[in-house]
């Protein structure tokens, strides 16, 4: 549980560097918003293609040695910014970046079932969401180092790319002795929690073995209530320094640093919904952060100064429990079908990939405040999950 568990915090820095990423390489390369959002493209484009790979992989030879692959793949990504930086080519950095995500989509992919065989699975809600938690930790760690690094020297005009490409090798090294060490480990034999039986009653069984995975409806909304979810995430978090910096008159260290509140908001988030889960049913919760979210975009798109700002930063709290959620009610007796279904449930995240990309070109158009009205569209999909389409149906 402690080695899985550190996955979530590894693939949390990863890609909430991403966002400093993004702006840093708006200075350095000289890119647009629009350009700029490749990043997020090309990390989560990443798990679009890696999600069913991943999944076949990890039934193939088992947890351990997907956990090995992710974090070769992830090591491998990011030793490659060292050439990318020599080059200055933004491409180059697309192609790391790419290498970097099929890393953290196999991880991704791997964990989650991983932490559900840990246990029973009446309460999977809430053991993903503990582990969950750490990935939120992984998301303050993140910025704040990418921040410190990246963004805390930053000259106007230079196109000094050395700091990107010391910080990354440091962070592959991490990563590559993190998998030698995994590979030492013994991973005893895991009773598959979706044939148990506990307390004389089946567990997470399919109910309808008959049916196909796509005849699921509660497993259908849960793709696409995942793409919309990791849509809105990466929107708003790829912009919020933005956000800070043109409506907010911070410089970009000071934006940098409040991206760090704003992860920490999320871990908040994580633990207190958790905890609420133990009272409230976890569809209810997730309908309910659903609506409190549509509610802090409109007011984020005011531009109204400060409450504006509290509104964005109140969004990563109510973000908080939308993606382990969503997942472990995507897999909901699912029986022989639940790896399968991790993997398309882990390739929803391409909406990551898109929606920056509209974000972006929205922002350049009409202002970053009126980008934020975007997400909207995304919370309304992830209500109608949470409020009726995540029931199982025979």
């Amino acid at each position: 549980m402690i080695f899985v568990t550190s996955l979530f915090m590894l693939w949390g820095v990863a890609i909430t560097m991403g966002d400093v990423l993004n702006k840093h390489f708006q200075h350095v390369l000289s890119l647009s918003r629009t350009q700029s959002a490749f990043v997020q493209f090309a990390i989560f484009g990443a798990y679009f293609v890696m999600g069913i790979p991943a999944g076949l992989f990890m039934k193939r030879f088992g947890y351990k040695n997907g956990v090995l692959l992710g974090l070769s793949l992830f090591a491998t990504g990011a030793f490659l910014f060292v050439p990318a930086a020599n080059t200055a080519s933004f491409g180059f950095f697309g192609v790391a970046l790419f290498i970097l995500g099929c890393g953290l989509s196999t991880l991704e992919t791997v964990a989650h079932p991983f932490v559900a065989s840990l246990g029973d699975q009446r309460t999977s809600d809430q053991r993903v969401n503990f582990a969950q938690s750490f990935n939120a930790l992984g998301a303050i760690l993140g910025p704040a180092i990418g921040s410190y690094f990246l963004l805390r020297h930053n000259v106007p005009g230079s196109t000094d790319l050395t700091s990107v490409k010391i910080l990354y090798l440091v962070i592959g090294s991490v990563i590559a002795l993190i998998a030698v060490a995994f590979s030492f480990v013994k991973v005893p034999p895991l009773t598959d929690p979706h044939t148990i039986v506990a307390n004389g009653d089946a567990v997470n069984v399919d109910l309808a073995p008959g049916k196909k995975l796509f005849e699921h409806v509660h497993f259908r909304w849960a793709v696409a209530a995942q793409f919309f979810n990791v849509a809105a995430q990466s929107g708003t978090w790829a912009f919020f320094i933005n956000y800070g910096h043109e409506q907010m008159g911070f410089s970009e260290a000071t934006a940098g640093t409040y991206l760090v509140l704003f992860m920490a908001m999320m871990l908040a988030g994580r633990f207190i919904g958790t905890f609420l889960m133990r009272i409230i049913a976890p569809p209810t919760l997730l309908a309910g952060f659903a609506l409190a979210n549509i509610v802090m975009c409109i007011i984020v798109a005011q531009g109204l100064g400060w409450p504006s700002f509290i509104a964005l930063l109140a969004i990563n709290f109510f973000f908080s429990i939308m993606f382990p959620t969503i997942f472990s009610l995507g897999i909901k007796n699912l029986g022989k079908h639940t790896q399968q279904a991790s993997s398309f449930i882990s390739m929803g995240v391409v909406g990551g990939a898109l929606f920056p990309l509209i974000m972006g070109k929205v922002a350049d158009t009409v202002g970053i405040a009126h980008a934020y009205y975007l997400p909207i569209i995304c919370y309304l999909v992830i209500f109608a999950f949470g409020a009726k389409f995540y029931k199982v149906k025979h």
